[in-house]
């Protein structure tokens, strides 16, 4: 048996995915209550990145919140940073991906090449609205905004998303919505998106292309 048979195998054993799916409502949960009780000093978009992560890869990115995304933090660091960077980036192109992989495979059948594109050309209006949004509402105009987006956020979405759609196509290429593989591959990919981006955006923290997202702990 293949490396490939294998792990189709293992991620659409029903058993594997229930606890999974039990473990997504878990984390979501938790996460919901500590942003209530504990955390609603932070703002709205954070909110909605922590909650697009948790959502995404359940109790990995409930742990990366845990680690990183709290005002109970103990002290800052590059790679809090660079966690709370990568997790705005993948909120966004996340959306993007799943957005496009359904209209692609879903509505329109098209083949994996146009799949490939389609989800990569959607990552990237998604990733960037995440980050245009905010500035724009700062009173920053479009272009600025965009210009800012593109600088900061371009390496990133790259690297997250060639991974990303390769390991789905990888595992799932020949996979129809109706089959367990599709979505089982799909939420394999996403997480493994977010792991690969992750020095990425360490390295452009430390280069000072990306700020990286405020220290929560002076929020509280």
């Amino acid at each position: 048996m293949s490396i490939v048979s294998t792990i189709q195998e293992f991620i659409t054993n029903p058993i594997v995915m229930g606890a999974w799916v039990v473990l997504v409502v878990a984390s979501l949960g938790t996460l919901v209550w500590d942003l209530r009780r504990n955390n609603e000093e932070l703002g709205s978009l954070m909110k909605y990145v922590w909650g697009f992560t948790v959502l995404y890869s359940g109790p990995i990115g409930l742990g990366v919140y845990w680690y990183s995304g709290r005002t109970q933090i103990s002290h800052d660091s590059l790679w809090r940073r660079g966690f709370r960077s990568v997790c705005h980036c993948y909120s966004g192109c996340g959306a993007g991906e799943i957005t496009g992989v359904v209209i692609a495979v879903g509505l329109l059948a098209m083949g994996n090449l146009w799949v490939a594109a389609v989800t990569f050309s959607l990552a990237y209006v998604f990733g960037y609205a995440m980050t245009m949004g905010p500035l724009m509402q700062e009173g920053m105009e479009f272009r600025e905004a965009f210009v800012d987006a593109f600088y900061s956020e371009t390496a990133s979405i790259a690297v997250m998303e060639i991974v990303a759609i390769s390991t789905d196509i990888w595992l799932a290429g020949e996979a129809t919505m109706g089959e367990p593989l599709f979505w089982a591959a799909l939420v394999v990919s996403l997480s493994v998106g977010l792991i690969a981006a992750y020095p990425v955006n360490l390295l452009l923290i430390s280069r000072g292309v990306k700020e990286g997202m405020m220290n929560p702990a002076e929020m509280s």
